[in-house]
Order: C-alpha cells, then sequence, then structure tokens
C-alpha cells in the first residue's frame, strides 16, 4: 500500500465523485478506478458503493477514511520535522560547559537567544571540566561545548572557535594585606599558599596559574585542593591560603573574600566552543552563528 492510494481514497471519499476526485488529483478516471479497486482488493475490504448516479462510503470506508487520513497527516508531519531539523529548527543538542560559564553574560544571551529563535529543538546541557568535554565530542557523547583553552594535547577530531577572552581574578580573604591594592601582580604571590583545582580535575586553569607563576619567578606552594570554584572561595574565606580563578566567579559573594584584577597582561582565559572537524549538522551551525554573533556584540 502507497501513500498515494491513500491520497486517491481520500479524494475520492470527500468529493463522492471519481470525476471530481480525477480532476482534483489531475489523474485520469479510469486510473482512479483501478487504483480503488487495486486498495480494497489489498484490504480486504470494499471501501465505496457505487453506480452510474452515486459513490458512497461502505462503513468500513468511513473506519478507513479515519485512519488513512490521520496517515497522511502523520506523513506530512514526519516531511516537515526532516525539514525543521535540515533548517537545524528540530531535533536534541547537546552542549556541554564549564563550571565557569553560566557566570559569564554571555552564556546566558546564548541560551536564551538560542531557545528564542529555534524552540523545536531540545537543548541538553551538561556541566563538564574542558578535557571530559572535548572527549565527549570526540565520542559523539556531546555536540559542542563551551570550554577553557585544555592544556593536554587534543585529538585532531575537534576544534576550537574563540568567543570572548576573559581576566583571571585574584580571591584572597578581605583582611590580607594584597586587598589594599587596587590590581596585584602575580610577583606579589611569591610565598602565599593557593587553593587550587587539582590537577588531574581537567581544568586549564591549574596549568595556567604554574605557567603565569613560574614566569614571575617562582612555584606556587599548593595548601588545599577542591573540585569546586565556591568550595574554593570557601576555603579562601577560612584563611586556607588564596586563589586564582576567572574574573566571571566574582560574581559569587562571600563573607569575608575580596577579588582583586591582576596586573599581569597575560593573566587571562579564553572561551572556546568546541566541535567535532567533521561536523554537518545544521544543529550545531546554527548554535555556532547565535553565539558567535553574540559574542562579537558583547
Amino acid at each position: 500500500m502507497e501513500l498515494r492510494h491513500l491520497r486517491y481514497f481520500v479524494a475520492v471519499a470527500e468529493e463522492l465523485s471519481f470525476t471530481r476526485a480525477a480532476e482534483r488529483l489531475h489523474i485520469g478516471q479510469p486510473p482512479l478506478s483501478h487504483q480503488i479497486q487495486m486498495l480494497e482488493a489489498e484490504v480486504g475490504a470494499q471501501l465505496l458503493e457505487r453506480s452510474k448516479r452515486w459513490v458512497r462510503l461502505t462503513e468500513a470506508g468511513k473506519l478507513f477514511l479515519d485512519d488513512a487520513r490521520r496517515v497522511l497527516s502523520l506523513s506530512e508531519q514526519a516531511v516537515q520535522t526532516a525539514r525543521r531539523a535540515e533548517r537545524g529548527e528540530a531535533g536534541e543538542l547537546r552542549v556541554g560547559f564549564t563550571f565557569s560559564t553560566p557566570l559569564t553574560p554571555l552564556f546566558a544571551t546564548v541560551v536564551n537567544r538560542y531557545r528564542q529563535r529555534y524552540p523545536g529543538v531540545t537543548l541538553t546541557l551538561r556541566e563538564l571540566s574542558t578535557v571530559p568535554q572535548i572527549e565527549a565530542i570526540a565520542n559523539r557523547e556531546l555536540d559542542l561545548g563551551l570550554v577553557r583553552p585544555p592544556e593536554v594535547a587534543v585529538t585532531d577530531a575537534v576544534s576550537m572557535t574563540v568567543l570572548r577572552h576573559d581576566p583571571l581574578t585574584l580571591v584572597l580573604p578581605i583582611a590580607h594585606p594584597l586587598a589594599k591594592k587596587k590590581a596585584v601582580a602575580i610577583g606579589d604571590l611569591r610565598g602565599l599558599p593557593f587553593v587550587m583545582y587539582p590537577k588531574t580535575a581537567g581544568t586549564g586553569i591549574y596549568h595556567q596559574i604554574f605557567r603565569l607563576c613560574r614566569a614571575a619567578g617562582f612555584m606556587p606552594t599548593i595548601a588545599m585542593e577542591a573540585n569546586e570554584a565556591s568550595t574554593i572561595i570557601g576555603l579562601v574565606a577560612a584563611g586556607c591560603g588564596i586563589s586564582v580563578l576567572p574574573a566571571s566567579f566574582s560574581i559569587m559573594r562571600m563573607g569575608g573574600v575580596c577579588y582583586r584584577p591582576l596586573a599581569d597582561p597575560e593573566a587571562t582565559t579564553t572561551l572556546l566552543l568546541a566541535q567535532r572537524k567533521d561536523e554537518i549538522s545544521p544543529l550545531v551551525a546554527a548554535f555556532l552563528a547565535v553565539a558567535t554573533e553574540a559574542a562579537a556584540a558583547q
């Protein structure tokens, strides 16, 4: 049974005339009559009663008409869904993001704008550090990732688009002597205890702190490690040390803690959008367009 057979039947059932149905379908009346006979034979039931003056639906035909209309409607819906997906307007898009990304205004702008433009797309967001995101993208477990620069070699299967550059900020107890400064140089942190992410956390900032400290002529002293930025900031408030984080975390206000800019020009981090190099999905292309547009406007 083909969809055209259902369309032929629906036309005859609605017109109750083979002549008018043939005109509506732009085919000859004899071929239409033949196709309906073939459909009835395949169904195994008489769907139409015919005479030289009238055409009527049988009881089987009335029930068949309801289902035929539903099938045709679903087939049209399937076509429209496929076309929307081809335009990036339907389907599921899986996007990863680092812990600091939601604290940047760009994140909210991109997600809100994408949802408004593509309401038919299911946007699934997943929080992961940079390296696990890149691995998930390469393994097709994620489609895109909002990441920071990785300090380890990444697979050639993943490409990066720069969205924005963010300064790093010093996190320190409010009573610390350096809190009196408007900006602090990395060299001023020599000998101070650091509270940091673990090396195994998959965040690029661990290696960046070491790189900045080496450039200033010393190695950081790690006093404590924590996997969550809020925990790091809480440990700083408790007097366990100082820390360096992306400036977006300065929105997290906590008693006993203050934030100071770092004077070193190299004390910045980059927000990147990672994707597979061989990606051809219109969903990915649409999200990338929204993200780059929003980043250019900020």
